[in-house]
């Protein structure tokens, strides 16, 4: 039993009635931002997922913090401000995952998209296209001004063809200017929802948290979940949160509340192992227009380059993948964009799809659909005592505002008041993270000092875990931190065992694809795997039968939704000395 989940353990075995105030079905990074600011307030939490904390839509998103700049145009400036807003705060309150983004627009002609783009402010229903240098010069500005507040980063940059294409040479010559502006990206955003969740129940120790737990049964106001161990409990909330993105409806029949509010579109990605692109960026990302309109992306993540993203109606949140057709459009776009690079399909190592859980809409196009949040509420009614709030649509970038905003809401429904505000509230390993180059150098002598560790290997972790890299380095374990991963020489026994052990850890797809980046990065082989499982089934006395699951079911998944077939030869890139 884990030190975690043995304290976990032990708060279920004594729930009673009355003990949660709260219940939040759901545990993507809206639910898990609600959580957190619920429990910093002193109310009582439980928050439950079918699968892994921030395994749905939170593990597919382009892994931007941004403020949504092509909200603009749709006139949705409140989002935009509020986006910015929280893509400033998370740069300070998420040090340890979030980083600034300089972004370069490419610009194809002068004046294209105006009257488009004044007609779909007054409401017209066809997207716009070609925006042209007028245009994307205005954003620009207006984006400047909706990141004023707790600005982090510089004003944007407008550039005249010649100087364009010497800053992103590989660039088509088509364009006739560029922009440069400053937005944000998230290196492991799967990872900061467990540490959303971590921080919750750290700081109200009656508050709880379980993954994969489904909901069996809603009656009479009282709510029974079943975890994956067979353990059944039930509790009688005054508050249920429907956080279930995508399945936000399913949840509510379930409930007993029939709705129809998600009107959900596809958003896939892939991952290229090209490192002449990824040299070119030269750390930038490229916002641009594919030959349909449609707004993409590319920038250089871990080491790779993504690409990305497509946005199709769907509404199938359980088997959706990114299909060959959009592989095909994805590469046909940045051969466009970037003339002077070979693109091919042997280059694609990862690819990953989710639903965003947008509104139910009738509009003609996918990108015309709010990106804003709502949280409508089904009151209580006979055999039912308890009101539904459910989160509808949303953002990665605006979590920690939408969560404020809902949470103030259930506070007065619970005639409480709001003691702390979650604005300077650190995340997980961003705690005390140390920011300046001074702060950084003496933090890491300290923990070097402490551990015996190299200073070399402190500053690896402190960039892979933020601050948690000092508890981690400190773990009793039987495993040394020199003990490497096949295929992953860079990641050790050591921090696998501190994780299975530490982080509710309840598969070995959770530690794999979310705890860490090992699968998304492509360092995963058929023999790490082996060694990743024998260490997390010593830990969570999985006998032989389930470690073999386990195993199997990684490889399924890895398969099934990712594009990517695991061999007994090394990992891509892992005997490069870049290999995280």
């Amino acid at each position: 039993m884990t030190d975690m989940a043995a304290d976990l353990k032990q708060r279920f075995s004594q729930l009673q009635d009355g003990d949660v105030d709260v219940v939040i079905i759901g545990a993507g990074v809206n639910g898990a931002g609600l959580f957190r600011d619920l429990c910093a307030q002193g109310v009582n939490c439980l928050i439950v997922d079918k699968s892994d904390f921030g395994s749905g839509t939170s593990a597919a998103p382009s892994r931007l913090i941004h403020g949504g700049l092509k909200y603009l145009e749709t006139g949705e400036f409140g989002l935009v401000a509020q986006s910015a807003l929280e893509r400033n705060l998370l740069l300070k309150n998420a040090p340890h995952c979030v980083e600034p983004l300089p972004t370069f627009v490419p610009i194809f002609s002068w004046t294209r998209g105006i009257w488009a783009a004044l007609r779909t402010l007054t409401g017209s229903t066809t997207a716009p296209r070609s925006r042209g240098a007028l245009l994307v010069k205005i954003g620009l500005a207006l984006y400047d001004f909706f990141g004023s507040r707790n600005r982090v980063m510089p004003r944007h940059r407008f550039l005249l063809k010649r100087r364009a294409l010497k800053e992103m040479p590989y660039v088509t010559p088509d364009i006739v200017a560029g922009g440069i502006y400053y937005d944000a990206k998230i290196s492991r955003p799967e990872r900061l929802v467990y540490e959303l969740i971590s921080d919750g129940l750290r700081t109200n120790e009656k508050s709880l948290a379980a993954n994969a737990t489904r909901l069996v049964s809603a009656s009479d106001g009282i709510l029974t979940f079943q975890r994956a161990d067979g353990y059944a409990f039930s509790v009688k909330p005054k508050v249920v949160i429907n956080a279930a993105g995508p399945w936000i409806d399913h949840v509510n029949a379930a409930l007993g509340t029939p709705s129809h509010m998600i009107g959900g579109t596809k958003g896939s990605h892939i991952l290229l192992d090209h490192p002449e692109l990824v040299r070119s960026l030269n750390g930038h990302m490229i916002y641009f227009e594919a030959d349909d309109g449609r707004i993409c992306l590319v920038y250089g993540y871990l080491g790779q380059a993504l690409v990305g993203s497509t946005d199709i109606p769907c509404d199938d949140p359980d088997n959706v993948h990114c299909e060959e057709p959009e592989i095909e459009y994805f590469l046909d776009s940045v051969r466009s964009l970037l003339p002077g690079l070979r693109f091919e399909r042997e280059q694609v190592t990862y690819s990953y799809s989710g639903i965003r859980p947008l509104p139910a809409s009738d509009a003609s196009s996918p990108g015309l659909i709010s990106r804003d949040h709502s949280a409508p509420v089904v009151e209580a009614e006979a055999g039912r005592p308890f009101p539904v709030i459910s989160l509808v649509g949303g953002k990665w970038t605006t979590f920690r505002g939408f969560a404020e905003e809902v949470a103030d809401t259930v506070l007065k429904r619970l005639q409480r008041t709001r003691k702390t505000s979650t604005e300077r509230l650190a995340i997980g390993g961003g705690q005390d993270f140390p920011i300046t180059s001074n702060e950084r150098a003496s933090w890491i002598r300290s923990i070097a000092a402490k551990t015996g560790a190299e200073a070399s290997r402190v500053d690896e972790l402190l960039g892979r875990y933020g601050t948690t890299a000092a508890a981690i380095l400190a773990h009793h374990s039987d495993y040394a931190d020199s003990t490497r991963i096949s295929g992953a020489p860079r990641h050790s026994a050591l921090e696998i065992d501190w994780i299975a052990r530490q982080e509710l850890v309840v598969h070995l797809s959770d530690i794999v694809f979310r705890r860490t980046t090992l699968a998304i990065e492509g360092l995963l082989t058929m023999q790490g795997l082996h060694e990743i499982g024998a260490i997390a089934a010593k830990a969570l006395q999985w006998d032989g039968q389930r470690l073999a699951k386990e195993i199997d079911d990684v490889v399924t998944s890895l398969s099934k939704f990712h594009g990517q077939t695991l061999t007994e030869e090394s990992a891509r890139r892992a005997a490069s000395p870049a290999s995280r």
